[in-house]
């Protein structure tokens, strides 16, 4: 079986053509595949290998102390998911055209999975304000599955968010909303931008839905949760879909 895990961080990177050829060396070193985005504003990877040189990766990573305690994201897999190693610069680790929404010294709250499992069973947040679960993902992947009930937007890319979220602003005025997304990178500067525009009560779901699996299962949630390789999806219990290599796009 091969460990699979997804991470990611917001953090100033001064130099992110260095840190990407340093990853890259560790990477190749353990026969890892995969994909791995550095900017100015953070790190976000999708590997998968042998579990020693996953582990053995994380190790040289946190090593820095921009990547310390990296909280990642794990999964197994019985073959390769990743067509080959792919190491890039880019201008942001998740394209959203909003400078002022990278979560550099400031994050937007936060719930945990455990937390939002019980406000789903409630359908209110502790405060007895009621829940509404934003998917910030795409269509497509909001096709493979998402949260029973959540509010879904049609776009393609995640910089369609704010215009595609603008007729629903008055309904989510008396709302707590939770936004999610895969593993969290999404939804974390979703919320930002939302509590930015004027919309004081948004949470981001800790982790995103593969956290949530991880912690919680699939309660108040339907189908499966699409990624970015050769497994297609997987299902709460974290099986994948496919079992077979091949990437089917960056996991940008």
């Amino acid at each position: 079986m091969l460990s699979n895990v997804a991470a990611y961080r917001f953090v100033v990177i001064e130099d992110p053509l260095a840190v990407a050829r340093q990853v890259r060396t560790w990477a190749e070193a353990g026969g890892l595949r995969g994909t791995v985005l550095v900017a100015g504003e953070g790190i976000n990877l999708f590997l998968a290998g042998e579990a020693g040189a996953i582990d053995t990766f994380l190790v040289r990573l946190g090593a820095d102390s921009r990547f310390s305690g990296l909280p990642a994201k794990f999964s197994r897999s019985r073959t390769q998911p990743f067509a080959r190693l792919k190491v890039k610069v880019k201008p942001e680790i998740i394209r959203f055209r909003c400078a002022a929404t990278a979560p550099l010294g400031r994050r937007a709250p936060a719930v945990t999975a455990p937390e939002l499992a019980r406000w789903i069973r409630r359908g209110a947040d502790d405060a007895g304000r009621r829940l509404v679960l934003l998917d910030t993902r795409n269509r497509e992947e909001v096709g493979y599955g998402s949260f029973a009930g959540a509010l879904t937007l049609p776009i393609d890319n995640f910089g369609e968010l704010p215009e595609a979220l603008a007729p629903h602003r008055d309904a989510l005025a008396d709302a707590t909303v939770v936004s999610f997304c895969t593993g969290g990178i999404r939804c974390e500067k979703a919320a930002l931008w939302m509590q930015d525009a004027g919309m004081p009560h948004v949470l981001q779901l800790d982790g995103g839905i593969l956290g949530y699996f991880e912690q919680v299962g699939g309660y108040g949630y339907e189908g499966d949760c699409f990624v970015f390789d050769g497994r297609v999806a997987l299902d709460p219990a974290l099986r994948p879909r496919v079992d077979g290599g091949g990437s089917l796009k960056d996991a940008a």
